[in-house]
């Protein structure tokens, strides 16, 4: 049963991750050099609420997976890097939760009313807590894998 919470864990880490890092590295800057700002932001509000639906998901499985395997081991004996990535984790929660219920709001409402100058702001702030939660994210699996 740990085998399968493992899974679930690391996949939602994945998924996490892996949307960040595209996001970041790979559609931002090509969205940005491409598309003039009405069409860029509209897509990237879908694409943020698209990918934003994945990472509640994640953060529930995560946070499921992550208390039930701490739940069934022996915290004091329990690596110093679990509770490095559970700090982390909780943290990288708090920041997503800021974006959600912050610029992305803000986003998203600018963009319903085509107010692009604002929606341009929005979108600007959001980039900041998604690169501090690739950050913290990076961090919590380096902690896990050496901090043992």
């Amino acid at each position: 049963m740990y085998e399968w919470f493992k899974l679930f864990h690391l996949a939602a880490g994945v998924i996490w991750l892996g949307g960040m890092s595209l996001l970041v590295w790979v559609l931002r800057p090509v969205v940005i050099s491409r598309m003039a700002p009405p069409e860029r932001l509209v897509l990237m509000t879908d694409v943020l609420s698209r990918f934003f639906l994945f990472v509640w998901i994640s953060i529930l499985l995560l946070l499921i997976s992550g208390f039930w395997m701490l739940s069934v081991s022996d915290m004091q004996l329990a690596p110093r890097g679990w509770h490095a990535m559970s700090i982390l984790g909780l943290a990288m929660c708090a920041v997503f939760a800021h974006i959600w219920f912050a610029p992305f709001k803000r986003l998203k409402n600018a963009v319903a009313l085509s107010d692009w100058p604002a929606a341009g702001r929005a979108l600007a702030q959001i980039h900041p807590f998604v690169l501090t939660n690739l950050c913290l994210g990076w961090i919590a699996v380096a902690a896990v894998l050496v901090w043992r």
